[in-house]
């Protein structure tokens, strides 16, 4: 019987956690012998009693060294990824390039690692996309977060002391998280205008309810999987010719515009921005890798020519219960594809495995990383 292991996340502001008592009886039906560290739920607001009746095992930090999986939402540190026994699994979010350190413990410590975030874009796999599941937290978020800095309502109102106009929203990327904060800011009854890259998002847009705003498209717009290309320079520059009237209407913009394992696009410039009406509030999503618009400080909040900058870079941990739930379902699911009867199969060669396993074996499979690590330290 394989022994997973769920830790009590030790990144600062991360409130998630990798399984919530609905997945850990999913896990014990697999055959899973599931052990929680205590006070891993509780930012989350899942007790440790919760697990128990769930049929974990409460346990302390150090299980970490003799568990066979250890999930997890964020990287570990080195130590963490050091103690980790030689043949186990890592299940978590990795960010390879950015944790370079981390990947080397890994390696050398010889884990097979697996990164959440590169589950392949096919059908098969819908039910594991963790990006999907934490983007619709986010996106959600985003507009809850405007709404509570904008000096205005969102709805249009009618009332004795006369009518209120409805707040105006302008969606820049129409991703997961996208299409969620044109869902929320249309329920809270504001004026949603979206823009994206790609032409089949303007039937997604209508279909919320919102207005699609057409800045042309560049060719080959999307990748495969479905992710947004990254544009050229003169491409982004007609964008922003067209966007600015519209940016400069806006008592709220969200930016969610991601290339994956690279720099976010500047969308917006600084003199973008100064269009806006003071008051106004943009929630840059892609603070993250650096920000869609000028101006934007990652995991800060600012008012910046009188328009409030919110560069929060984990919007999902602020609703963190559901997006505990929607994280550990994924993860369950995945589970499902090399856990019978208690035991782990794990083969390289598998769809899936193969595409999120990122260090195995003593090896690393992601080849910008190894590359980075290869290359010669200044």
């Amino acid at each position: 019987m394989a022994v997973i292991f769920v830790p009590k996340e030790s990144v600062p502001g991360e409130t998630r956690v990798s399984a919530v008592p609905e997945t850990v009886k999913g896990m014990t039906k697999l055959g899973l012998e599931v052990q929680v560290e205590r006070g891993a739920g509780e930012a989350a607001g899942f007790s440790d009693a919760e697990f128990e009746a769930a049929g974990a095992r409460l346990v302390d930090g150090g299980a970490r060294g003799t568990a066979d999986v250890v999930l997890g939402i964020q990287c570990p540190s080195v130590d963490a990824a050091k103690a980790q026994k030689a043949g186990s699994l890592l299940i978590c979010t990795l960010t390879p390039g950015q944790r370079l350190d981390v990947m080397a413990a890994l390696r050398d410590a010889r884990v097979t690692a697996m990164g959440l975030e590169f589950m392949p874009r096919i059908t098969r796999a819908q039910k594991m996309d963790i990006l999907s599941s934490q983007a619709t937290c986010s996106g959600y978020q985003a507009v809850l977060l405007a709404a509570v800095y904008l000096p205005k309502m969102f709805p249009l109102m009618m009332t004795a002391a006369g009518t209120l106009t409805p707040a105006k929203v302008l969606v820049l990327g129409v991703g997961v998280a996208g299409l969620q904060a044109i869902s929320t800011a249309r329920k809270l009854g504001a004026i949603v205008e979206a823009n994206d890259i790609r032409p089949a998002c303007k039937e997604q847009v209508e279909s919320l309810g919102g207005k699609f705003v057409d800045t042309g498209a560049p060719p080959d717009a999307e990748t495969s999987g479905g992710y947004a290309k990254e544009a050229s320079a003169e491409f982004l520059k007609k964008q922003r010719e067209i966007l600015s009237a519209h940016i400069a209407q806006a008592d709220v913009l969200i930016t969610t515009a991601l290339v994956p394992g690279k720099k976010a696009p500047v969308l917006v410039t600084a003199e973008m921005r100064k269009g806006m009406k003071p008051g106004s509030v943009i929630v840059d999503m892609a603070a993250s890798q650096g920000g869609n618009v000028e101006g934007t400080v990652p995991g800060q909040r600012a008012v910046v020519d009188g328009v409030t900058i919110i560069g929060d870079t984990n919007l999902p941990a602020q609703c963190a219960a559901d997006a505990s739930r929607t994280y550990a379902r994924n993860v369950l699911s995945f589970f499902g594809e090399f856990v019978k009867d208690g035991k782990l199969n794990v083969v390289m060669e598998h769809e899936i495995l193969g595409a999120v396993a990122i260090v195995h074996d003593g090896v690393i499979r992601h080849e910008p990383t190894a590359q980075a690590l290869a290359a010669p330290r200044s």
